[in-house]
């Protein structure tokens, strides 16, 4: 039997937290309920302190208010009561002022929707319009839920990015240290002893100590130069030219990665909208905010004009040629049997596990060739500090 850490309600409001034994998180909410308690969140204790220590940031707090409010809602509690309870539940001081804030526009007459779009910087509009369309179809609570999915599974992708990236990040920054600290505090010590000794070195041993002189000297000019550079890069990528110019040039150099991002991004976003019942054209113009590459997203464009004149998007997005064909296939097979959103949500399960497939066969190949040149750059420069400690006793090597 597994120990499970729960936050629940009762009918009447009062939040009761505690533990409970479970085989497993679906036994653990029906034993709750069956003890008259609306289960909020349930989770093992490990999870809940690294979600406390880790994921305390304003997306878990969007994650953590929709799942929460779409349970409140099923159990059959009115929004304005909901919103009521999850303002005393929320940790976070941030939270739960703009909690008390849509509660205050609810009861001032405005809609859910409306009181939301009054908080741009934590609820997106692709947040806003599917709680329109939940209202308008009077089926809030499960395009909740639908968002509640939408949010686990965005940032599981995101998570499993980063957590992939962290080890190269790290190999990268202790490789780049070690070469600075034997350029500039290693080898001028050399560079004194060998000067001192009037020897003629050989080739690599001076370009290592040239190189040397130069960080030590001049280390002040190569910083200026390198944050001036780094500058003016964002700004030219923060303009529009800019920023085409350089998601067509990532697009060529990690094509496969960054397709298969983007596809899963975009489909699951319109799958999830169109299972809310947001219509397509919408549908499409929130979704295309959701991909970060441009190219990408300029192609998009082209597919929202033929949708508006009624071609569908199968056959716009196979002319667009930005995602795989076999997203295109499932996609037209998914418009074929009037089942698109189900399709859209498969074709994201399938690229996002495509792509955690293809970014752990790049960073198995990234990983030992990072390795082998901070290898090589190190091994070069001992070697050409050994080379000139032979020349100069005269030793064979």
């Amino acid at each position: 039997m597994a120990v499970f850490s729960y936050r629940a309600t009762t009918l009447d409001g009062q939040v009761e937290e505690g533990v409970i034994e479970a085989t497993d998180e679906r036994v653990a909410i029906e034993k709750l309920r069956d003890s008259g308690f609306i289960p909020l969140r349930i989770t093992t204790p490990k999870e809940d302190l690294s979600k406390r220590l880790i994921f305390r940031r304003p997306r878990a707090d969007i994650l953590t208010f929709t799942a929460e409010l779409s349970a409140l809602l099923k159990a059959g509690l009115p929004l304005d009561r909901s919103l009521n309870i999850l303002s005393e539940l929320s940790e976070g001081k941030a939270m739960k002022g703009i909690i008390r804030s849509i509660l205050q526009s609810i009861r001032e007459g405005k809609s859910f929707s409306d009181a939301l779009q009054r908080h741009p910087e934590t609820f997106p509009q692709l947040y806003v319009n599917m709680v329109r369309a939940g209202e308008a179809g009077g089926v809030l609570d499960i395009v909740l839920e639908k968002l509640r999915e939408f949010l686990e599974s965005t940032r599981e992708l995101k998570e499993s990015l980063i957590s992939a990236m962290i080890y190269p990040a790290i190999l990268m920054l202790t490789g780049i240290v070690s070469i600075i600290i034997l350029l500039v505090y290693v080898l001028p010590k050399f560079s004194v002893i060998f000067s001192e000794m009037g020897a003629t070195l050989p080739l690599p041993t001076r370009v290592v100590i040239a190189t040397s002189n130069v960080i030590a000297t001049y280390w002040w000019i190569i910083l200026l130069l390198l944050v001036t550079g780094i500058i003016i890069f964002r700004r030219y990528v923060n303009s529009e030219k800019g920023r085409y110019r350089w998601d067509a040039l990532k697009l060529r150099l990690m094509g496969d990665i960054i397709t298969r991002l983007e596809t899963a991004r975009f489909t699951r976003t319109l799958g999830t909208l169109l299972s809310s019942g947001v219509p397509l054209l919408q549908a499409l113009g929130n979704s295309k905010g959701t991909v970060n590459n441009r190219v990408i997203s300029s192609a998009i464009d082209m597919v929202s004009k033929d949708a508006k004149e009624g071609k569908g998007i199968a056959t716009p997005l196979s002319r667009a040629g930005v995602f795989p064909a076999l997203a295109i296939s499932m996609i037209r097979v998914g418009e074929e049997s009037g089942q698109l959103d189900t399709m859209l949500l498969q074709v994201a399960e399938t690229y996002e596990t495509s792509l955690r497939a293809t970014l752990k066969r790049f960073l198995s190949l990234l990983e030992p060739a990072m390795i082998l040149f901070m290898a090589l750059v190190i091994g070069f420069i001992i070697l050409s500090m050994l080379m000139a400690i032979f020349s100069i006793t005269e030793l064979p090597f």
